[in-house]
């Protein structure tokens, strides 16, 4: 199914997406590589406020380069999000609802996703120059000392993305594999 999602989305929204779907996002979306996801950690469990708020916000594994003459942004592609496992489950408490990145999660990031009801989204790895023509602008909004790996607020016009983990636990990764296998007997 192909489907445009204005985000944030509502929960509602979220819940009727499915693993393999083809989602156009358009509206804000922050990136936050490891860097980013270590201090977004560290502070919460520090007690300590931290930057951004997370409640139905989406992540994009996003450390993008450096922007040409006339661009908003550089190449910007997905990071492997595996990266990001040990923080996520917290950062799923915390309201977070969508993720961007390529590569498989953790069985705790899968049952975290399916407990808050979110959505893990791929974005095509290789493709960063085609997907930066869909950022209509970028702008640093915290940990500008981080470089590259700084967060910052995107908006975003129909952003491809693949759902991947949907919000029942459904893992597009698992059943690709076993529609293969029953298909051809392997």
């Amino acid at each position: 199914m192909e489907t445009a999602l204005q985000v944030p989305a509502s929960p509602e929204e979220l819940r009727e997406l499915r693993a393999g779907d083809y989602v156009y996002l358009s509206g804000t979306i922050y990136t936050a590589r490891d860097a980013a996801h270590k201090r977004l950690y560290e502070s919460l469990t520090q007690g300590e406020a931290i930057p951004i708020s997370l409640d139905g916000t989406f992540l994009y594994y996003l450390g993008p380069t450096p922007a040409r003459e006339g661009q908003v942004i550089g190449s910007a592609g997905p990071t492997t999000s595996s990266r990001m496992d040990k923080y996520t489950p917290l950062l799923l408490k915390q309201g977070l609802a969508g993720m961007i990145g390529k590569g498989k999660r953790s069985e705790d990031v899968q049952r975290a996703i399916k407990e808050r009801g979110a959505v893990y989204f791929a974005a095509v790895g290789g493709a960063g120059a085609l997907l930066s023509k869909c950022i209509k602008s970028a702008e640093v909004i915290a940990y500008e000392d981080l470089g590259t790996e700084a967060i910052r607020r995107l908006e975003v016009e129909r952003l491809p993305v693949i759902v991947i983990i949907d919000s029942e636990g459904n893992n597009l990764y698992e059943s690709a594999v076993r529609n293969f296998q029953e298909k051809y007997g392997r």
